[in-house]
């Protein structure tokens, strides 16, 4: 199999890692392949110093990702002995992934695509991409969907899409605070490029920690949270960066970051 039949393609742009969802013919379903090499793509961009971005999609303009294929003998084949699955397992890693991921919404984002939508950090679609959560139409529930969409999304509106199935618009979906942007689909790659571009120039080390602890108070009360944060802003005034962004200001040039 060459790199352009895999069914998850990697490659760098810049300081962007894309990893692309290689079935417009399935509409960018999921299965374990796909799974696994969007899993494969976290952990190659994580290994690599040189990159500050995750830019998530799928092939085509059609669909981003329509969910699970459903084939006949293989939708919700689960091995039972085992206590996580594969698709849990990708929202563990994107959760804990350090670098922020940006989803590229090029078509249809529905039932599983919609996971992968809320475990990126920011998200831009094209105007004509349709959402939803269509699971009780064949008698399941976007179950581990829902532990990432309800900090995403405003609750009734979250329990409308779960419990009809119907779909919604872009429009929608950014008035629900699932996108960031939306723009007509010929704008869609100048969109993102302007996005990454507005992450990459700036400090790798205070991302990182700064993803380390947009983690960690997400479960912590006010008190909590506020004393944990406290303490990492005299962590992160330590780093190499954080003493290069205070030079580079005051002395009014551009910061030269060393991710240190």
């Amino acid at each position: 199999m060459s790199d352009t039949d895999a069914v998850v393609l990697h490659h760098k742009r810049g300081h962007a890692f894309w990893i692309t969802i290689n079935r417009p013919d399935k509409r960018n379903a999921l299965n374990a392949e796909v799974l696994a090499g969007i899993r494969a793509g976290y952990a190659a961009a994580q290994a690599d110093a040189d990159v500050r971005v995750i830019v998530l999609t799928g092939a085509g303009d059609k669909a981003f990702c329509a969910g699970a294929d459903l084939q006949p003998g293989k939708a919700f084949a689960f091995d039972f002995a085992r206590p996580t699955t594969d698709y849990a397992d990708l929202l563990r890693t994107a959760h804990a992934a350090n670098l922020p991921c940006i989803a590229r919404v090029n078509g249809a984002c529905l039932a599983g695509g919609m996971g992968l939508l809320c475990m990126a950090d920011m998200a831009v679609a094209a105007d004509h991409a349709m959402f939803g959560l269509p699971e009780v139409k064949v008698g399941v529930f976007p179950m581990q969907v829902m532990s990432l969409l309800q900090h995403t999304a405003p609750r009734r509106l979250v329990r409308e899409w779960a419990l009809s199935g119907e779909p919604f618009d872009a429009a929608a979906a950014l008035r629900a605070g699932l996108l960031n942007h939306v723009v007509p689909a010929a704008e869609l790659d100048a969109k993102i490029d302007w996005l990454v571009q507005r992450i990459v120039d700036k400090s790798p080390t205070a991302i990182r920690r700064g993803k380390v602890a947009l983690r960690a108070i997400e479960a912590m009360s006010f008190e909590q949270a506020i004393a944990y944060t406290e303490s990492q802003i005299a962590l992160l005034a330590m780093t190499e960066d954080a003493k290069e962004g205070l030079a580079s200001f005051n002395e009014k040039r551009k910061p030269d970051w060393t991710g240190r």
